[in-house]
């Protein structure tokens, strides 16, 4: 699975950014691995640095199953560090319900198949 992180242009990318980034995304799709092929990681500062707001963070996560067409989440926090976390949560319970149903399917044509 690769992880690409970018950044909008309020937000100062660097290696250690992009390494914590991996490591919160990487940890939480951990076992979706070997069918993800790439996640996209996208952060900005919806505020800039003109304008405050508590949950001015956005991550927006973009998840590519083979074979499927992509699944985006977006989440909005006060740190980065939430948004990533947030985001990275809501793609693993989007990710095990589209897999499950997907596995279900299987299963059930499977079952077809022995009848």
């Amino acid at each position: 699975m690769k992880i690409q992180v970018n950044t909008d242009r309020n937000i100062e990318a660097d290696d250690d950014l992009a390494s914590q980034v991996r490591a919160i995304v990487g940890g939480t799709l951990e076992r979706f691995s070997e069918r993800l092929t790439r996640v996209e990681v996208y952060l900005s500062d919806e505020n800039s640095d003109s304008k405050f707001g508590t949950h001015d963070m956005r991550c927006v996560l973009e998840a590519r199953l083979a074979g499927r067409s992509p699944t985006a989440v977006t989440h909005d926090a006060a740190t980065w560090e939430q948004a990533v976390e947030g985001a990275a949560e809501q793609m693993m319970r989007s990710l095990e319900s589209t897999l499950g149903r997907l596995d279900d399917h299987r299963q059930g044509a499977e079952a077809q198949k022995n009848m």
